[in-house]
Parts: C-alpha cells; structure tokens; sequence
C-alpha cells in the first residue's frame, strides 16, 4: 500500500530532474480531456468516439451488421479525421526538433485551436446536433485528438497514454508482485483509470445538468491551461526535455 501512495504521490509531484520532469501530471489532464471529449461526442454525436479508436472500430462493426442507433458514417469519418490529426500531430513533432517541451508545446497550440473551433460550432449550432454540424464536430474533435495521441506517443510517458486503458490495466495486475511480477506500478496506472473515469463522469454530468456544449467548453479550458505552462517548459533544458532511451 506504501508503495502504491509513493507511486501516486510521484506522478501527481513529480520529479522536477526525473527522466519525464512535469510530464506526468500533464498526461493526467489530457486523460481527464479526452473522458470528457468522447462523453460529448458519444452521448451527443451519435454513438461515436472521436478518441478511442479500438470503441469505434467496435462501433462501426456494430453498425454494419445493422444494430440499431449507430452509424457507419459518423465512425468513418471519425477514423479518418483521427488519422488526419495524427498525421499533423507526428509532423508538429517533428518540426518542434528533439526537446520534449517544445513539442508538447506545439501540439498542444493545435489540439486547442481544434477543440475550440469545435466548442465555437457547438455553441453556434442547435441542439441535436445532427447533418453538416454534427460530421463538423466530429472531424474537428478527430483532428484535435489525433493530434494529441500523437504527442503523447512521442513523449513515451510510461503508463499514460491518454486514451488506452486496456494495456495500462493489464500492466497493473500482470505485472504485480500476486503474479510474481516485477512490480505493476498500481498507483500510476490507477490514477490514469482514474483521470479517464473522471473526464467521462465530468462530461457527462455537464451535458445532461447544463449546456450541451460545456464538456468541450471545459476541455478548451483544461488545453489553454496546459499550453500556456508547455510555452514554460519549451524554454527549460532540463534533462527531461530530451528523448527517451528506450524503455
């Protein structure tokens, strides 16, 4: 139990001259966004994730054999513009040059000018959001959450991915010492469950108690907050900001 609250407390305060510095805690945020972005677009856009992408292969599969209430269309198109956002996302990356903090910082400037645009259509747009508004939103929020599964990739945070929670649980409980593991890691990979359960509850709660456009209202928020600390980490030299050895 001690390790597992030593292992929390370092992921929440992390080690300024640790191998991963402020990352950590930056990956939490983004998990808690990307529970509340796909909240909005499941509950709102038609049974589509625009994050989780093994959800919405699954959700197509659904929808091509004929089941009622999903749509082949919207997850194409959700699929597509993922993989249009990642594409941008590995190239931001790449121009950002070898410093972790810069690349943060530039990925995060495109996932916000993304969310926002599509925070600007949801609130423009009435609710349901259905035909041009709808396919809108969902290319907008592929894009932006393509862009951020790609940083995220590059940044190589070990246990938070962000979006997929099915590795990071089996990592928790195969790789624990009651299945003479090397240790799991329990408390990092908690937290990231954690962080995702709470976007979901966050985004839910939100549409149904207040305006149907304030989890993506919130998540421009939560970007804005991230962005303007990466504009402080892509001035650091610290240790951190240099690629990962690998893992």
């Amino acid at each position: 139990m001690h390790a597992v609250l030593r292992d929390v407390r370092a992921t929440l305060v992390p080690d300024m001259t640790g191998p991963h510095g402020p990352l950590p805690p930056v990956m939490l945020v983004l998990t808690v966004l990307t529970g509340l972005v796909d909240a909005f677009s499941y509950l709102l856009l038609g049974h589509v994730f625009v994050a989780n992408m093994t959800g919405n292969v699954v959700l197509m599969g659904f929808a091509l054999a004929g089941a009622p209430g999903f749509s082949a269309p919207a997850s194409a198109v959700a699929l597509v513009s993922f993989a249009a956002g990642a594409l941008s996302g590995g190239s931001t990356v790449h121009r950002a040059g070898a410093h972790r903090g810069r690349q943060l910082q530039h990925a995060l400037l495109l996932e916000t000018a993304f969310v926002t645009a599509a925070m600007t259509v949801a609130l423009l747009s009435g609710r349901p959001y259905a035909g041009g508004a709808r396919f809108t939103l969902i290319v907008l929020l592929g894009l932006g959450l393509g862009v951020q599964n790609a940083v995220v990739r590059a940044l190589a945070v070990p246990d938070l991915t962000t979006t997929v929670l099915t590795r990071t649980l089996t990592g928790a409980i195969a790789d624990s010492r009651l299945a003479k593991g090397p240790g799991s890691r329990a408390g990092r990979r908690a937290l990231s469950a954690a962080a995702m359960l709470a976007g979901a509850f966050l985004g839910a709660l939100s549409l149904l108690n207040g305006h149907p456009a304030l989890p993506l209202m919130i998540a421009a928020v939560l970007l804005a907050a991230l962005s303007t600390a990466a504009t402080q980490f892509a001035r650091s030299d610290a240790p951190w900001t240099r690629p990962p050895g690998p893992a």
